[in-house]
């Protein structure tokens, strides 16, 4: 540990985990979230958990004869792991280029360190056993912190492991039971979040599905199998089209609304809906229904009270654009076509949307409510989207405007409590506005400090049965809670209740 270039090398190593694990582990690739990843995440624990037992001997001990040779042995165990880890992350995921570069860089760099560090071992290994307790002042102070957090990321990495095997829902072909067997159904924005799940849904109900997409690679995700299309233009006349559903579209959330982003995000969702008006212009069979996506961005956030779909047009720039959305899909359909606007609340799930970003943040206790934390937040389980989309798509009666939320909406406040509540965790650290509307300007006041009470009052109306009314349930769902064990009764206390 006396050697500058050893201690510099060790340092950059570290610094280039922490940044892998955070940057890509957690932030952008969220394994702890993503179904599948139970096996990376125990190899990610056990290897930090050997990295916290290095650091700790190589930071406040100088270990000689047996406690050397186990040393040795901790480290080719970890090599061990690494190997076996990369196989396991090529077999389940697509690694993006940045974190190829970085497990490159943290090869090559460990590689270094091995070299100066197994000679001095291999030494410390033929002298008699003895641990010596050595300090070295500001590193070994470092190593300890690094232990400590590569202790409490392997802890986390098993307890998600756990969880991760019961993350999935529902089997997804009961999402689109509702549909009669055989429908032949397009989708546009296939690959999105919600998309990607209703694709699933009909695709392992059996239905022939055609998916149009910008990015073909995306679409390699999707559940098989399933046409991939990037140009509506490319099927025939005769193309056979029961049901048209349009998802397509820029996200309105995820950056400042700039005068070319807006440009962007009306453009996406006017040029798809006019080339499926011009799709549905030349088919010899035109489909029976069009679902068209919208949101309650629709009604605005100045309304008070209860919104239904009798609800007018509110302001604001999320009210231009569902506005104009629902434009193009009224000028896209004709008369054979039954018309529905699917005005779509918060739609709730662990893989996307607003719930993934706040995930993590909760996990640390870091969570809270947005702004004062009176604002009411209308939102829906992604599952019931699914089933209420194809519900929609089968009942003749239900045109025009559908509101797509919960029947129980509920505030900023008391959904940071039931996020908390489902993940076990503290949810005090309230989002104060000032910075938000700093950062976001008004997409801060339309889609995050501001709400609406919206009610699917059509939905339930026309018979749809939430498997989700209630805000705590969604989330224990969504984040795999385990089911309460199975509450019994001794035989004495089941013959008392008998008798009473």
């Amino acid at each position: 540990m006396n050697d500058p270039v050893f201690v510099a090398l060790l340092l950059v190593q570290i610094a280039m985990g922490g940044f892998d694990t955070l940057y890509h582990h957690e932030l952008t690739q969220r394994l702890a979230w993503r179904p599948g990843q139970a096996t990376e995440l125990r190899l990610h624990a056990a290897r930090n958990l050997i990295y916290a037992l290095v650091f700790l001997a190589l930071g406040c001990t100088e270990p000689h004869g047996v406690a050397a040779m186990l040393l040795i042995a901790a480290l080719a165990i970890e090599m061990g792991i690494t190997l076996r880890d990369f196989v396991e992350e090529d077999r389940i995921r697509a690694l993006p280029a940045s974190e190829r570069v970085v497990h490159t860089l943290l090869t090559l760099n460990y590689g270094a360190l091995l070299m100066l560090l197994m000679p001095v071992l291999i030494k410390h290994a033929i002298l008699p056993t003895a641990v010596a307790i050595e300090w070295h002042g500001v590193v070994s102070i470092l190593l300890v912190i690094a232990a400590a957090g590569v202790v409490a990321s392997g802890v986390r990495d098993l307890y998600a492991a756990v969880r991760n095997e019961r993350l999935g829902g529902s089997p997804a072909a009961e999402l689109a039971s509702a549909l009669p067997p055989g429908q032949a159904v397009l989708v546009t924005g296939g690959t999105g979040f919600i998309g990607s799940r209703l694709v699933a849904a009909l695709v392992c109900a059996g239905h022939d599905v055609t998916v149009l997409t910008r990015d073909p690679r995306r679409a390699a995700r999707l559940a098989a199998p399933v046409r991939i299309v990037t140009d509506l233009a490319t099927l025939r006349d005769d193309f056979r089209c029961d049901i048209a559903i349009n998802l397509a579209g820029e996200p309105i959330a995820g950056g400042r609304w700039t005068i070319m982003r807006r440009r962007r995000i009306v453009d996406s969702r006017l040029r798809v809906t006019a080339a499926l008006g011009a799709l549905f212009a030349r088919l010899e069979r035109r489909p029976a229904v069009f679902i068209s996506g919208s949101a309650i961005g629709y009604y605005g956030v100045e309304q008070d009270g209860v919104i239904d779909e009798a609800g007018g047009r509110g302001r604001g720039f999320a009210a231009e654009v569902c506005a104009a959305w629902e434009g193009a899909a009224l000028r896209a359909t004709y008369p054979e076509t039954r018309l529905v606007l699917l005005r779509t609340g918060l739609v709730l799930g662990f893989e996307g949307g607003m719930l993934a970003g706040l995930l993590p943040i909760f996990e640390l206790g870091l969570g809270g409510p947005i702004g004062a934390g009176g604002q009411m937040l209308s939102w829906i389980h992604r599952d019931d989207l699914a089933r209420l989309i194809c519900m929609a798509a089968v009942d003749p009666e239900i045109t025009g405007a559908l509101n797509a939320t919960a029947p129980n909406p509920v505030s900023s406040r008391g959904f940071a409590r039931a996020v908390g509540r489902a993940l076990r965790r503290p949810a005090i650290l309230s989002l104060p506005a000032a910075p938000l509307r700093m950062a976001l300007g008004d997409l801060a006041d339309e889609l995050m400090l501001g709400g609406q009470k919206v009610l699917p009052v059509k939905a339930i109306f026309h018979g749809f049965r939430f498997r989700y009314p209630r805000i705590e349930g969604a989330l224990g769902e969504i984040v795999a809670q385990p089911a309460p064990p199975p509450v019994t009764m001794s035989r004495p206390f089941r013959q008392a209740r008998l008798l009473h």
